[in-house]
Parts: C-alpha cells; sequence; structure tokens
C-alpha cells in the first residue's frame, strides 16, 4: 500500500517507535547470532540486555530530542554525516563515562561479584550508543527538509 499524502520529493517520515524497535531488534539478533555461533553465552545474554538495550535506550532519548527541534534547528544546518556523527561521538562519550563507572561500581554488588557482565560494560555502552544515536540522527535528519542558508 502506498502513502499518497506525500509526494515523492518529500522525505519518508520519522517514526520515533519504529525506529526504536529497530534499535532494539537489529542488535539483539545480530549479537545474539554472534553469541550463538561462538558459543559466547554471555554474548548472547548480553545481546538481548546491555547491547540491544541501550541501543533503544540511546534511540529513544534522542529521537524524542531531535523530534522536538523546531523548523529553524541549528541541526538542519550542518551536512547530514557531520551531524550524525557529532551526535555518536557525543553518545559514546557518555556512554563510556556511564559504563566505566558502572563497571567500577557493580562488582561491589554481592550477587554480580563474580559476574562477566559489568566488565562488559565498557565496551558494550558506548558502542551501541553510538550506533544507536549515530542511525537515529542519520534517519531523523534524512526525514527533514534542509534548512536554506541565509545570506
Amino acid at each position: 500500500m502506498t502513502d499518497t499524502s506525500r509526494s515523492p520529493a518529500q522525505p519518508p517520515p520519522f517514526v520515533l517507535w519504529r525506529e526504536v524497535l529497530v534499535s532494539y531488534a537489529m542488535p539483539a539478533v545480530t549479537a545474539g547470532i554472534g553469541g550463538a555461533v561462538t558459543g559466547r553465552s554471555e554474548l548472547t545474554i548480553a545481546a538481548a540486555t546491555t547491547i540491544a538495550g541501550t541501543s533503544a535506550l540511546v534511540a529513544a532519548l534522542v529521537g524524542a530530542r531531535l523530534r522536538r527541534r523546531p523548523a529553524h534547528s541549528w541541526t538542519l544546518r550542518p551536512p547530514r554525516a557531520l551531524l550524525a556523527a557529532a551526535f555518536g561521538i557525543t553518545a559514546a562519550g557518555l556512554a563510556l563515562l556511564l559504563g566505566w563507572s558502572g563497571a567500577q561500581w557493580l562488582p561491589e554488588v554481592p550477587g554480580l561479584a563474580h559476574s562477566p557482565w559489568p566488565a562488559r560494560l565498557p565496551v558494550d555502552l558506548p558502542v551501541s550508543a553510538a550506533i544507536a544515536a549515530t542511525a537515529i540522527t542519520w534517519r531523523w535528519r534524512g526525514s527533514r527538509a534542509r534548512r536554506p542558508r541565509q545570506h
């Protein structure tokens, strides 16, 4: 079924819930398959938790924030690739700090003292956050017409 309400020249609509769903499903499936193929059960578990969960959370937060941008926002001025890279690097940096601090204090929790899960956080969180923030920013920016330069 085709959408007759928009012209062929218009960019596709940005639908946040679909973006978040894909941001969860794709990393969960790909990392889950990787864990199953290599026999690494901790990767299979992380696929559905820290990897896909982080990706979906970052996609929801970044997407919700971008969606609220006004029509004359600064986010429509830079090239799409530069904007997506900036959001991805920023998200990765914040997630690295969160993952590193979690890896430091979570082993102090009695139930997690001998778990490999906290040690994965400094890798899982920034990688997932970078990919999700870059992808969601790329998709959002592609759904908006570029703001013309004012002379």
